[in-house]
């Protein structure tokens, strides 16, 4: 039986939801034109990329997870979307970040055998990963946007995968190198803004609803992982159906996972305990 929609989760890590709100011109322009809707969203805490990352998919905190830190990579226990997704004989794709593959699908992460896979049985279908090994200050070791959205548009029409996911790190090494307030970040959030419109209607006309949001804010010093609304506050942009909250509202990270799965149609584990944004 094929799942109610299909879906895609964008993940612009370290985007604040000041910079998406003002620099983003083609996701705002969508807003305006009313194609999309915007909410404020506030991440779990720590803001670390690896809490929130394990946070978004499971919809647990971190101090029930566990992944505290960005050194704490293992299996997570917790049913997560791919997981479910697959138990509903959904099919599901992954552009992102090793770290994506180490929590949901298996530990630790092996550089030649996960780096790129094709796993008819799952819980992650079709894996593309790339690890940012050797990553400081000077070299952010990123990969370009444009071939990660280019690689996910392929893995819906070649696979035709039902839940995707794209995780980007170019803002946050951005951020960590020269902070939110800059020059050299305003280039940046111009230029994924671009590459993202390129294939955003292509998806839509595919028929994939699409969120678009970060894990975490970020300082104009670089810094995140504290508790302080430019660390925490993203933007949570929704390209899709359903009646959602009020344009004020509040969200709450723990409610992507719950969110995701009630749009494609999947059962609700009894451990995502946060209340869908979408009627």
């Amino acid at each position: 039986m094929p799942l109610r929609n299909k879906l895609l989760l964008i993940i612009l890590d370290g985007q604040p939801w000041r910079n998406a709100r003002r620099l983003m011109g083609n996701l705002e322009g969508w807003v305006q034109t009313g194609e999309a809707r915007v909410w404020k969203m506030r991440s779990v805490l720590p803001s670390t990329s690896a809490s929130c990352y394990a946070s978004i998919h499971t919809g647990v905190p971190p101090q029930v997870h566990g992944v505290l830190s960005n050194e704490t990579l293992f299996r997570v226990d917790q049913p997560d979307i791919f997981s479910e997704v697959t138990k509903a004989g959904g099919k599901t794709g992954a552009v992102t970040h090793s770290f994506w593959s180490t929590f949901f699908q298996r530990a630790p992460f092996d550089m030649v055998q996960d780096i790129e896979y094709d796993n008819s049985d799952g819980p992650i279908h079709h894996g593309r990963f790339h690890t940012m090994a050797g990553y400081n200050h000077q070299n952010q070791m990123t990969p370009s946007d444009l071939d990660l959205f280019a690689t996910l548009t392929m893995l819906t029409e070649r696979h035709a995968i039902d839940y995707g996911i794209l995780h980007t790190c170019t803002l946050d090494s951005m951020g960590h190198r020269y902070g939110q307030d800059c020059g050299q970040m305003d280039v940046a959030c111009f230029t994924i803004d671009a590459q993202l419109a390129a294939f955003l209607p292509r998806w839509r006309k595919a028929g994939y609803e699409v969120i678009v949001t970060a894990d975490h804010g970020q300082s104009n010093r670089g810094h995140h992982g504290g508790r302080d609304d430019e660390m925490q506050d993203v933007a949570f942009y929704w390209f899709g159906g359903g009646e959602g909250p009020t344009e004020d509202a509040l969200l709450d990270q723990l409610q992507l996972a719950p969110t995701i799965l009630s749009r494609l149609g999947v059962d609700l584990p009894g451990s995502m305990k946060s209340k869908a944004i979408f009627d």
